[in-house]
């Protein structure tokens, strides 16, 4: 199956996932690239305008590159829901003197103006998750020139995506760091090995497919790529790269061994996250109610603030089951050290 991935001139079958919320920088996507694999940069909670500021500094390294968007599909949440939660979570804020969003914030992260953007300055590739854009999207886009490829979590996913005429498949496990790329997030998909779900995706939907998820050796490379995988996805493995953006918290947190686990959380964001357990989890994951994007607007000045002020137990530790392989090396040097075993 031929994979869009070769008419990029991708040779490093090991690309830099889209990480939003600051880790994935144009630095990262441009050493990504720059050494033969392929970088994307993420679009999410970034104002369009912040979005072609990026591109352009991408494009002037003259390397292929591609854009994560995220799709519109919202969880609602009630006023009486939100504001029960948004009671107890002010008082964490209280501390930072930080005042919490009191009624819900709804939006659909600008997608309408990411993909005018995208349409008027096209980049080589667009990948979407969290849902399926639709059909005039996708054809847009194509007609643009670009390669479409779209996160699934199920095979029935990626069969409605392959309806829509996607070109390629981002097949994300449930061990995978940050965000479910889940188009049912109130009922998250059966947990299945990653290889596994490469292997069933393939034989449904019959597109090429990149694997995501819980990749940190290049053992775990081997093994998705010879399950058919055209490529494998990483994100928590760059996460300390020399180029990440990721704040000085979360580094340190990926390290700090008085965190032992990931676990599924929706208590930050509404939405279901794999991240490092911590106390934020354990204190508010049992009340925490769906609701997205206005959970993830509720906890974010908390979050910022924490963050700033170093203190992880308050922070989304965004992360996959694979977080203490995590160097702080180029990004370069990490990706080409994933493809050892193949």
């Amino acid at each position: 199956m031929n994979s869009p991935l070769t008419n990029l001139n991708v040779t490093l079958p090991v690309i830099a996932a889209p990480m939003a919320g600051g880790p994935t920088t144009p630095a990262m996507v441009i050493a990504a690239s720059g050494a033969g694999s392929l970088g994307l940069l993420a679009a999410g909670y970034k104002a369009p305008d912040a979005v072609q500021s990026e591109i352009a500094a991408v494009r002037a390294a003259s390397v292929p590159f591609g854009v994560n968007v995220f799709a519109p599909n919202p969880v609602p949440i009630d006023e009486q829901t939100y504001r029960r939660y948004a009671d107890a979570v002010q008082r964490e804020a209280d501390r930072f003197d930080v005042r919490l969003p009191a009624g819900p914030v709804d939006d659909d992260d600008a997608f309408r103006a990411k993909i005018e953007l995208l349409l008027s300055d096209p980049v080589p590739v667009v990948s979407f998750t969290f849902g399926l854009p639709g059909d005039d999207v996708v054809r847009a886009l194509q007609k643009a020139g670009t390669t479409v490829v779209q996160t699934v979590t199920t095979v029935d996913e990626a069969k409605a995506a392959a309806a829509a005429g996607v070109d390629m498949l981002a097949v994300q496990a449930s061990v995978a760091g940050g965000h479910s790329g889940t188009f049912t997030p109130d009922r998250l998909p059966a947990p299945v090995p990653l290889a596994e779900l490469v292997a069933q995706v393939i034989a449904a939907a019959d597109l090429p497919v990149m694997a995501a998820g819980g990749l940190a050796s290049a053992d775990d490379v081997a093994g998705v790529l010879h399950a058919g995988a055209a490529a494998a996805a990483v994100g928590t493995v760059l996460l300390r790269a020399q180029e990440s953006g990721a704040s000085a918290t979360h580094r340190a947190a990926l390290t700090d061994p008085s965190f032992t686990e990931t676990v599924i959380t929706r208590a930050f964001t509404g939405r279901p996250a794999r991240g490092l357990r911590n106390r934020f989890i354990d204190e508010f994951e049992a009340r925490a109610p769906l609701g997205y994007p206005a959970i993830h607007h509720l906890t974010s000045p908390l979050r910022k603030a924490a963050a700033a002020a170093g203190e992880p137990e308050l922070v989304h530790l965004w992360a996959g089951t694979g977080y203490r392989q995590a160097q702080e090396k180029p990004t370069a040097a990490i990706l080409s050290e994933l493809v050892a075993a193949v």
